[in-house]
C-alpha cells in the first residue's frame, strides 16, 4: 500500500501533466491479458501520449480546476487516462482504432479535446481528420508545387524571349537591305523641292511678261497693218518706172524733155 507521501507525489504529477495536456481519454477495460496490455501501451506511445491507470479519487483531484474536470463522472470502475500535448488527432486515431479492434477488452468513457467533452463516436469523427504531420505534409507539397509553377513561369519569361529575340534575329537580315533601300531613296523627293521652287519662282516672271505684251500691242496703231500695203505698191511703182525709163519711149521722152528745155534757154 502507498504511504501519503507517495499518493501526494502522485497527485502532484497527474495534475501537472493534465494542466499540459491538450487532450485526453478516459477508458476502462477487462480480462485483460499483459500482452494485450503491452501493445496498447505501445500504439500509445507511438502516437506520443501518456497512459497511466490510476484511482478515480486520485483522478478526481487530478482534474479539479481544469478542463478535464467535464469527465468527472466518468472516474467510476477501473480507469486508465490516456493524454497528449501534442496533436490530439494522432491520439483519437489510436484510441478509436484500437477500441473497435479490441472492444471485448477496452471500453471508452470519455473524453476531453481543446477544451470540449468528446464521446466516442466524435472521436471516431475526428480521427478521420489528417493528422498535423499530414496536414504540414500538404501544405508542404502545395507550396512545393506552387513554388515549381512559379519557377517554371520565371524560367518560361527569358526562354519566351530568347525565342523571340531568335525570331527577330532571323528575320533582320531579309529586311535590312529594304531598309537601308528606303533609307537611300528617300532623300530624293527632298532634293526635288528646290527644283519645283525654282518653278514656282520662276513662274511669277512669266506672268510679269504678260502685260509688256499686252502694253506693246495697245500702243501698235491701228493703222500700221496697212503699211505693208503701201510699201508694196511704191516698190510697184518704181519697178515701173525703172522698166520705162529703159524703154524706147522713155528715151524718146526724154530727148524732148530735153529739147524744150534748150529752147526755153534760149528765149
Amino acid at each position: 500500500m502507498k504511504s501519503r507521501e507517495t499518493k501526494a507525489k502522485d497527485l502532484a504529477a497527474l495534475t501537472e501533466s493534465l494542466q499540459s495536456a491538450k487532450s485526453a481519454m478516459v477508458v476502462s477495460f477487462q480480462s485483460l491479458t499483459v500482452a494485450k496490455d503491452q501493445e496498447f501501451r505501445n500504439s500509445l506511445r507511438e502516437a506520443g501520449a501518456q497512459y497511466k491507470v490510476v484511482k478515480n479519487t486520485l483522478a478526481r483531484l487530478a482534474v479539479k480546476g481544469t478542463d478535464y474536470e467535464q469527465a468527472t463522472d466518468s472516474f467510476k470502475g477501473v480507469t486508465a487516462i490516456a493524454w497528449t500535448d501534442s496533436d490530439p488527432v494522432v491520439l483519437s486515431k489510436a484510441i478509436s482504432k484500437f477500441m473497435k479492434a479490441n472492444a471485448d477488452n477496452y471500453t471508452f468513457k470519455s473524453g476531453v479535446v481543446d477544451g470540449k467533452l468528446v464521446d466516442l463516436a466524435q472521436v471516431t469523427e475526428i480521427a478521420s481528420l489528417p493528422s498535423k504531420e499530414e496536414l504540414i505534409s500538404k501544405l508542404l507539397y502545395v507550396i512545393n508545387a506552387q513554388a515549381q509553377r512559379l519557377v517554371t513561369v520565371i524560367n518560361a519569361v527569358p526562354r519566351d524571349l530568347a525565342v523571340v529575340i531568335k525570331q527577330i534575329g532571323d528575320k533582320a537580315p531579309a529586311s535590312a537591305p529594304a531598309a537601308e533601300a528606303s533609307k537611300a531613296e528617300a532623300p530624293a523627293p527632298a532634293e526635288e523641292a528646290p527644283a519645283a521652287e525654282v518653278q514656282a519662282e520662276e513662274t511669277p516672271a512669266a506672268e510679269t511678261e504678260a502685260p509688256a505684251a499686252e502694253v506693246q500691242a495697245e500702243e501698235t496703231p491701228a493703222a500700221e497693218p496697212e503699211a505693208p500695203a503701201e510699201a508694196a505698191e511704191e516698190a510697184q511703182e518704181t519697178r515701173e518706172e525703172e522698166q520705162n525709163a529703159e524703154s524706147p519711149e522713155a528715151e524718146q521722152a526724154a530727148e524732148a524733155a530735153e529739147a524744150e528745155e534748150s529752147k526755153e534757154q534760149d528765149s
